[in-house]
């Protein structure tokens, strides 16, 4: 008799139905609120190192990296540490401990709602 159990498969999200967190900008101006989330992502990203660390996760295969893979960025460990930390605190990254090794991945919620955010939409006729 076999002590395996069968779990069951998750449904992956449905891009479309992710909600942006800010309007297009041409659409309508910010409120308070949806300024201050796009104001945190762009900070996130507004340095050097950041940008490579997420470009690094976002573009490595499967769509998830192991630090261990993306930390050759030019700097100490603990500031590779520091930078992955600030773009969890945006929301632009999560991350999961498997063993000693942390793994991170860019939510594709977050990669469409800043496309949606930077798209412009088209002129009224």
């Amino acid at each position: 008799m076999s002590n395996t159990k069968v779990l069951p498969l998750l449904e992956p999200e449905v891009p479309d139905a992710v909600a942006a967190c800010c309007p297009p900008l041409t659409e309508r101006p910010f409120t308070a609120e949806e300024a201050e989330t796009a104001a945190r992502m762009f900070k996130a990203l507004g340095d050097p190192v950041r940008l490579r660390l997420f470009s690094a996760v976002a573009s490595h295969e499967g769509g998830e990296a192991c630090v261990c893979d993306i930390s050759d960025v030019g700097v100490s460990q603990p500031t590779v540490s520091h930078h992955l930390k600030k773009l969890k605190e945006a929301g632009l990254l999560t991350s999961e401990r498997r063993g000693t090794w942390v793994y991170y991945r860019v939510e594709p919620s977050v990669l469409a709602a800043m496309s949606k955010l930077l798209t412009i939409a088209p002129a009224a006729a």
